[in-house]
């Protein structure tokens, strides 16, 4: 591969991560495809001019974001599927910010709104069987005599997850799960005030709500409901 157009200079950034963003850039530029082999290590150190072991960390860091794949005897390829290791760098990088907090529940609300919007599409009565056995199970946990908050997480996360599978979307299933994973803190604690405040039935109706939306398939409600469904969440720091 020729040097131009595999080496761009990239003013401000190490080695490693030139020649990060060389692959990847080639990837979403088309000069490599899914499953294609990328050069040998010698074809990458003479076409960008940089050591061996530069090239060796920074494939190490796209194998570790699920970009590049090792196949031994065989060398590296580009990755083919999707893997859920691809979204790190990306909710790392929301993590990190100052106005973490904030941010999260903005994507989330996105998200949510994205989501019952494919899934009205894409509906059908097994999957909607499925979410609505999930809302039971929420409800029999919301309703316990002896009410635990982690019950109701969990029940809460299932009957998410529920929606997600409907839309039928691998990249919206990692997201959630990582979105979940980073949130999980301030989730328990909104889920707890909402014991304490006596207002289980409120949180209850409220993905009720999502499902109704979903049934009647009415998207003119979709932005009120998600945003009602936050309000709790947005109180309580990540």
């Amino acid at each position: 591969m020729a040097k131009e157009t595999f080496l761009k200079e990239i003013g401000g950034k190490s080695v490693v991560e030139q020649i990060v963003d060389n692959i990847t850039n080639a990837i979403i530029n088309g000069e490599l495809k899914p499953g294609d082999k990328i050069p040998t290590e010698n074809e990458l150190c003479m076409s960008m001019g940089v050591g061996r072991n530069s090239v060796r960390e920074a494939i190490k860091i796209l194998v570790a974001y699920g970009v590049l794949t090792i196949k031994r005897a065989e060398g590296t390829f580009v990755q083919q599927d999707y893997d859920s290791k691809m979204l790190y760098p990306v909710l790392y990088g929301i993590i990190l910010q100052k106005d973490s907090a904030n941010q999260i529940v903005e994507l989330r609300k996105i998200i949510d709104v994205g989501i019952l919007q494919l899934a009205i599409d894409k509906l059908d009565l097994e999957s909607l069987h499925i979410a609505e056995q999930a809302m039971k199970e929420l409800e029999k946990k919301i309703t316990a005599e002896n009410i635990a908050a982690k019950d109701i997480f969990e029940a809460d996360i299932a009957f998410h997850m529920a929606l997600v599978e409907i839309t039928q979307n691998a990249l919206l299933k990692g997201i959630c799960f990582y979105v979940d994973q980073i949130t999980k803190k301030s989730r328990m604690k909104a889920t707890e005030k909402f014991i304490d405040e006596k207002a289980t039935e409120r949180f209850l109706l409220m993905h009720k709500d999502m499902l109704r939306v979903l049934k009647e398939q009415n998207r003119d409600q979709i932005n009120e409901v998600v945003e009602k469904h936050y309000q709790y969440w947005e109180q309580v720091k990540l």
